[in-house]
């Protein structure tokens, strides 16, 4: 048997409340909160230091509903703090109490550092024994582990107030917090933090985009494999404080102080009209499986938080995996669900932010086991005051299920389709037509049911996977810095080097890659969609070949600003891209086409076409070529009447392509992307090139869009 845990303290204490859950400021002190149905019983340590001997063990005293607590006088902000627990220490049977082991409080709005194995003194079981997860540690490890952090959730706001931004009317840019502004070459004050993010934020308003998708800045756990390899969870995505802020984006001023320059952060970008949404990971937890260190969830009550399984004689000594990662949530539990849904309102409520972007988000929707669209994660999101007009994205998978489409009516849905598809007609794959018009329309034969294209989170490059850039640099994955003899990452990328693998200096090759970026780039933002921008690719930004950086905190991940200058073509490009998206309403429609004249001007909404104004014939896979005609006009009126017809081709050969004849009506050239720089894309009617000739010269691989507004004497079109 451990030994009994000794208390102390010379504190006053009282039972205290259990609502809410973590540590909540009191006029007396702070109150301690936390839920666990299998423990004998929890302690409260409280500390001066976070690497020193605690200064209280408290027995807390209360206990409602499962949930333990209690009040301690005169504590203050910046307290830190932790729990330990005993109870069963029996695996097989899903109890992992250690009483010799330090907890994390789950509901920790702040934590002081970094959670590094020792020894193994991280693991609640002994792990040079041949038993494994079954044989305890007896081991303490206080002085070891972080501690939580008591925090004042005061915060001058500066009467912020969320954009609010329509789902139609965003243009999300995913970027890295600390990748954003860690190299030198970013100038800034405090990079790599999220003071450092700020002063970025004139480059984000100069490219046009209005929301921000953060990786995971939740504090998360490096897995010890990876830290004996010399790499980090660069990415973050095992997550292990759902309320705190990563420390090591913050400038360290002071513990605790990531939370307030988080709330900074999201405060400027609003002032700037830009969202923040955040990438989410409720599925899992850091703590990896049954082999994995014990630092919160898992001691404190395993069952609860945890979806177990397992033989006969050992019915819950195993973790589900659908995660991939070694664990996943068990939200059917209600105390995880109440947990999950928590965490959200917090960083609404308290944070401010604008939304979320959840990670394997079938995971949150299983019931009895598997994906339901009407579980109860759904359903409570669908009724809470402070999450139901929130942005909701999900990534419509895991390892087991693959949900695109299906999630409830108020979801995005990060498009996967129509990322393979963009990307393999670009790179000129035979029989790709068909598909290209449904992911440019909107995807209907995908979200039809939800009644609105604004659902589908059109993307080419995310953080997983090749940056534009390297898609058109490399045939293959390159990921041997990982240490995995380059077996992880995705296989199939639909790339191609343009007939070099990785850096060229044939000047031809170069132009070939940046046109067929800028094809991707066309195809992205003149869809009709929510279209999402991989932060970077809009100067060009390269992994070497990397499409699973997830654990290279270094140059390899992080913004090189020098490519600004260097790729100053590519950014103008982006640039003009999003204010000719934003100038044309008709990207932004919340309906799906419908081939039909709605403005009874002998146009239907969207015409299909091959380059001899036929309608194509969709079932030939040699077809590398798409013409379309959209009718853009909003109203009746004459300067919102117009008509947009698009180029898109991806054969290698050139085409004169038949342009419809409009009575009355003169073409402009707005964007051809076999042009040079300074004239592939200009916006400016002013500027714009007349186009009067019955066919447009198509170079091979090149994007082309003309425009033409209907005059003020004619009252319809008529086809020639």
């Amino acid at each position: 048997m451990p030994e009994k845990i000794q208390t102390f303290t010379d504190k006053k204490i009282a039972n205290g409340f259990a609502e809410p859950q973590g540590a909540t400021i009191t006029e007396q002190g702070v109150n301690f909160a936390v839920y666990s149905q299998y423990a004998e019983q929890i302690f409260l340590l409280l500390f001066d230091k976070a690497d020193a001997p605690p200064t209280d063990i408290i027995s807390m005293p209360g206990k409602t509903s499962n949930v333990w607590h209690v009040l301690v006088h005169g504590v203050k902000p910046g307290q830190l703090y932790a729990f330990k627990a005993t109870g069963k220490y029996d695996p097989k049977n899903g109890f992992r109490f250690n009483p010799h082991k330090c907890l994390l409080d789950p509901y920790a709005r702040a934590i002081t550092g970094k959670f590094v194995d020792q020894q193994g003194l991280l693991f609640a079981f002994d792990t040079a024994s041949h038993k494994k997860d079954l044989q305890m540690d007896e081991r303490d490890n206080t002085l070891l582990v972080p501690k939580a952090i008591v925090t004042d959730e005061n915060f001058d706001w500066q009467m912020d107030k969320p954009p609010a931004i329509p789902f139609e009317e965003l243009i999300i840019y995913e970027a890295h917090l600390k990748g954003f502004t860690a190299h030198k070459s970013s100038q800034v004050s405090h990079p790599g933090t999220y003071l450092g993010f700020i002063e970025k934020i004139p480059h984000l308003q100069k490219l046009g985009v209005n929301a921000v998708e953060l990786l995971p800045i939740f504090e998360s756990h490096t897995q010890h494999w990876l830290r004996q390899k010399k790499l980090v969870n660069y990415w973050g995505y095992d997550s292990i404080g759902f309320f705190a802020p990563e420390s090591s984006y913050s400038t360290d001023e002071y513990p605790g102080c990531q939370t307030r320059e988080f709330k900074m952060l999201v405060r400027e970008l609003h002032k700037a009209g830009i969202e923040v949404i955040l990438d989410v990971v409720y599925n899992h937890t850091g703590e990896e499986n049954e082999l994995g260190p014990t630092i919160c969830f898992r001691g404190i009550d395993n069952q609860t938080y945890y979806a177990l399984e397992g033989p006969a004689n050992a019915p819950y000594r195993f973790y589900r995996n659908n995660a991939g990662t070694g664990n996943i949530l068990n939200i059917e539990n209600p105390q995880a669900l109440r947990f999950v849904l928590d965490s959200l309102r917090y960083w609404v409520n308290v944070m401010h932010v604008d939304g979320f972007r959840f990670d394997l988000a079938t995971i949150l929707g299983y019931q009895k086991g598997t994906f339901q669209p009407h579980s109860p994660f759904f359903e409570k999101i669908k009724s809470d005051p402070a999450l139901k007009n929130v942005k909701l994205i999900a990534e419509p998978w895991d390892l087991t299920t693959y949900q695109l489409g299906n999630f409830p009516p108020k979801w995005a849905e990060w498009n996967d389709k129509f990322r393979d598809t963009v990307r393999r007609f670009v790179r000129g794959d035979e029989d790709q037509v068909r598909d290209l018009a449904y992911r440019i329309s909107g995807s209907e034969d995908i979200f039809g049911k939800k009644n609105s294209p604004c659902h589908s989170i059109n993307f080419i490059t995310a953080h997983d996977g090749f940056t534009l850039r390297d898609l058109f640099s490399y045939e293959k994955k390159h990921n041997e810095a990982n240490g995995e003899n380059n077996r992880d990452g995705m296989d199939e990328n639909f790339s191609c080097n343009c007939g070099v693998e990785g850096v060229a200096d044939d000047a031809e090759i170069l132009d070939r890659r940046k046109r067929l970026a800028k094809n991707a780039v066309c195809c992205l933002l003149f869809s009709i969609g929510t279209p999402m921008i991989s932060g970077g690719d809009e100067f060009f930004r390269t992994q070497r070949g990397n499409n699973n950086a997830y654990c290279q905190d270094n140059d390899l991940t992080h913004f090189d600003w020098n490519l600004l200058q260097q790729f100053a073509d590519i950014f103008s490009f982006f640039q003009k891209a999003i204010r000719f998206r934003k100038q044309n309403p008709i990207f932004r429609k919340t309906n799906f086409f419908t081939g039909l004249d709605h403005n009874k001007n002998q146009v239907p909404d969207i015409k299909w076409y091959d380059e001899n104004l036929h309608s194509p014939d969709w079932n030939d896979p040699q077809r590398k070529i798409l013409c379309y005609l959209i009718d853009a006009g909003e109203s009746k009126s004459a300067t919102d009447d117009y008509l947009l017809f698009f180029i898109l081709n991806s054969d290698k050969k050139d085409y004169d392509v038949k342009i419809p004849n409009l009575k009355n009506h003169i073409w402009r050239r707005v964007i051809d992307t076999g042009k040079n720089p300074d004239e592939e894309i200009i916006i400016e009617p002013e500027k714009q090139l007349e186009w009067q000739a019955p066919q447009y010269p198509v170079r091979g691989q090149s994007v082309v869009v003309l425009k033409t507004q209907k005059t003020a004497v004619d009252s319809s079109y008529f086809l020639g």
